[in-house]
């Protein structure tokens, strides 16, 4: 068994912040965080068991890290077999980069009053990133790739995403406003050294 390495993540954050901190140019920070994402998603050794844990009813959001300044949150994403999101959007920048599995993304655009889906379905496979703002594209459905198989994908969002008033939408387009939140965290499966160090129950 591998070794846990929780620093990764602590890694990523940290540079991510020195990046916010030397600027707010969404395009150097969609293209270079794009970068740092893909290194942390590279390597599937640091995320803590418990925010791996998928939910037989619907995907889970865990919260990994939010900016104390409010800047950038860090969640994972679990997705069950065959669990996929509502169309919706963010409002805010974001990356996602896929650590296990694989996702399947489609994006939509506004053609008058309704959406439409833009292109074809993207398949994003682990160490993949890709970006959405209302910029760049900003409203999709994200599915797992799989049937049979867990998919996770980590995701990094240019505000406390938990807390942002954003939309889904039916089949006409027509939104509906949702604030995500955050799922509870499970107790660790194994409280073994590596959970305990994840959870800051030991040195």
């Amino acid at each position: 068994m591998s070794q846990h390495r929780p620093h990764r993540l602590s890694d990523f954050v940290a540079d991510l912040s020195d990046l916010l901190d030397q600027t707010g140019d969404e395009a150097v920070i969609l293209r270079e965080g794009a970068a740092l994402l893909a290194h942390l998603v590279a390597a599937d050794d640091w995320l803590p068991e418990p925010q791996s844990q998928p939910d037989p009813a619907r995907y889970q959001q865990y919260l990994l890290h939010r900016d104390p300044a409010g800047r950038f949150s860090v969640v994972s994403f679990v997705w069950g077999p065959g669990q996929a999101t509502p169309v919706h959007d963010h409002t805010v920048w974001g990356l996602v980069g896929v650590l296990r599995g694989a996702e399947l993304s489609q994006a939509y655009e506004r053609r008058g009053e309704a959406l439409a889906a833009a292109g074809e379905v993207q398949r994003l496979e682990a160490g993949q990133v890709e970006a959405v703002s209302p910029t760049v594209g900003d409203i999709h459905r994200v599915a797992n790739a799989f049937d049979d198989l867990v998919s996770i994908s980590i995701h990094v969002y240019g505000a406390d995403i938990g807390t942002v008033k954003r939309s889904t939408y039916d089949a006409d387009g027509k939104p509906k406003a949702f604030v995500s939140g955050y799922a509870d965290v499970p107790p660790p499966l194994l409280f073994d050294r590596a959970s305990a160090l994840a959870y800051g129950a030991a040195e």
